[in-house]
């Protein structure tokens, strides 16, 4: 297999089931694939950008508040690629879950840049927005 291969086997795998997770209230798979080391960025999560690794985490502690009985979680890939240690995916997030309890149904386009770390891909950087009719 080659590191694109590898790359996106994981992708619709760890990061697939940590998405799914973060839309069910549960953010520790996501945590898990996070890089730890700086910089990290997340920006448009439920209109938050955040900056750094404290700021990171407490956007995952608001996202894991606010989300819960996802019913419907799917990740268009658009692109992709692989550059020794970095990578990157666009693609859209077509997700149905409640959001403070509420149904809601949308779909983000997503962006996100990973590094490789210990052997393992992390993800450095988020960017995702509601993409309107």
């Amino acid at each position: 297999m080659t590191d694109r291969d590898d790359f996106l086997a994981w992708v619709k795998t760890t990061l697939y089931q940590a998405e799914l997770a973060l839309h069910n209230g549960d953010a520790a798979p996501r945590r898990a694939i996070w890089s730890s080391n700086e910089p990290v960025s997340i920006l448009g999560a439920l209109s938050r950008n955040s900056y750094g690794l404290h700021e990171i985490e407490e956007t995952f502690i608001f996202l894991e508040n606010r989300f819960s009985d996802c019913t419907s979680y799917a990740f268009e890939l658009q692109a992709y690629d692989v550059a020794g240690s970095m990578a990157y995916t666009a693609g859209l997030e077509h997700t149905s879950t409640s959001i403070n309890g509420e149904p809601s149904r949308y779909t983000l386009r997503s962006t996100q840049v990973y590094r490789r770390e210990g052997g393992e891909w992390k993800v450095a950087h988020r960017h995702a927005d509601t993409v309107t009719e």
